[in-house]
C-alpha cells in the first residue's frame, strides 16, 4: 500500500483567470537542485517520458494535498495534457464552493504556488554530476495549492536520497584519506628500514 509518507512533492507556479487555474506542474528535462551539502549540489530532473504509462485517472487539485477536491479528472473539471516538455493542467474551478474560493484566494495572492505529489516507479542516480532521475512514475496523487511551496516537503524526501548520497561520497573520501594515510606510514616505515 501506498501511504502519504511514500509520495514525494515538486512546486511549480500557476495562474488563474475566470475560474480557472492553469499551470505547468513539471518541467521535463531540467535538473534543479534539490540538496545542498556544503559546496556541492544534488540535482534532479525529470525524464521526458516519466509519464508513460502512469497512474492519471484519477487525479485531484485541493489545498495542502488535503481536504475537499476544487477540481478532479474523473469529472472533467481537472484536465492533465503530457507535452514535449512537461505536464501541464487546466482546472476548472466554478463547479463547487471549494472551486470558488480557491479561486478567490489565489486572485487575492493567499496561494501563489503549487506543487504536485507522486510515486516513483524508476529513477537512476549519476553519481559524476550527482543527478537524480525520476524516469518513472507510478501514479500521479494531487495538485494542490499550497500555504507555503512544496519545497519544503520537497527536501524532505530529497534529503533521504541526497544525504544519503553525500554521507557516501564523505564517508569514501575518509576511507581515501585514510588509505593514503597508512600507505605514507608504510612507506616511511620502509624507507627508515633501507636506511639504516
Amino acid at each position: 500500500m501506498i501511504t502519504p509518507d511514500k509520495r514525494e512533492y515538486r512546486s511549480f507556479d500557476f495562474q488563474t483567470d475566470e475560474m480557472r487555474a492553469t499551470g505547468k506542474p513539471v518541467v521535463f528535462n531540467s535538473p534543479e537542485v534539490m540538496y545542498r551539502d556544503g559546496d556541492l549540489e544534488y540535482f534532479e530532473r525529470v525524464d521526458s517520458r516519466a509519464f508513460d504509462g502512469a497512474q492519471m485517472d484519477d487525479v485531484v487539485l485541493n489545498v495542502d494535498h488535503g481536504g475537499k477536491p476544487a477540481a478532479k479528472t474523473r469529472n472533467g473539471t481537472l484536465k492533465l495534457e503530457i507535452r514535449a516538455d512537461g505536464l501541464y493542467m487546466d482546472s476548472d474551478l466554478s463547479k463547487n464552493a471549494t472551486g470558488r474560493e480557491l479561486h478567490e484566494d489565489i486572485i487575492n495572492g493567499f496561494y501563489d504556488k503549487m506543487s504536485y505529489a507522486y510515486t516513483v516507479a524508476k529513477e537512476s542516480y549519476d553519481r559524476k554530476t550527482r543527478t537524480r532521475t525520476i524516469e518513472k512514475i507510478d501514479r500521479l496523487f494531487d495538485i494542490s495549492a499550497v500555504t507555503y511551496p512544496a519545497y519544503s516537503r520537497t527536501s524532505i524526501s530529497a534529503r533521504s536520497i541526497f544525504e544519503a548520497e553525500a554521507e557516501r561520497e564523505r564517508a569514501e573520501a575518509l576511507a581515501r584519506e585514510e588509505r593514503q594515510q597508512r600507505i605514507t606510514a608504510l612507506q616511511k616505515g620502509i624507507d627508515e628500514v633501507i636506511n639504516q
